[in-house]
């Protein structure tokens, strides 16, 4: 499974509105991303509109472009963009990808302690 977290900034004006819409999301949009393939999603906000999102998938390409596949996905990205500061691309394209340097699970699998000692 590959975790995904993501990064976008919400203009300050518009936090109020956003958080409305993410507090009861149509379910047609949301049977969209269970269908396509979205796990575990996740969205966090703080109060100077920095977007972290957080989802997990078996591919990250295959799971976008099934959502690109949808009418529902068209309708929602068209109306979240207004919510972005210097987004020229739909929100689930014009996100900033994070890389992950630290998952807790993979190290203790991997036999690490902290130190970098082997247990």
């Amino acid at each position: 499974m590959e975790r995904v977290c993501f990064q976008l900034q919400v203009r300050q004006d518009a936090i109020p509105e956003y958080r409305r819409r993410h507090a009861a999301v149509w379910p047609d949009m949301l049977t969209a991303l269970h269908a396509s393939g979205w796990r575990n999603y996740s969205i966090f906000l703080g109060a100077d509109g920095l977007l972290i999102g957080y989802f997990e998938t078996e591919d990250l390409a295959a799971a976008q472009a099934a959502m690109a596949a949808t009418d529902v996905n068209a309708r929602w990205q068209e109306q979240m963009g207004e919510f972005f500061v210097d987004l020229d691309s739909p929100p689930d394209e014009g996100f900033i990808r994070l890389d992950e340097i630290f998952h807790l699970e993979d190290q203790l699998d991997a036999g690490t302690t902290p130190t970098g000692e082997s247990s």
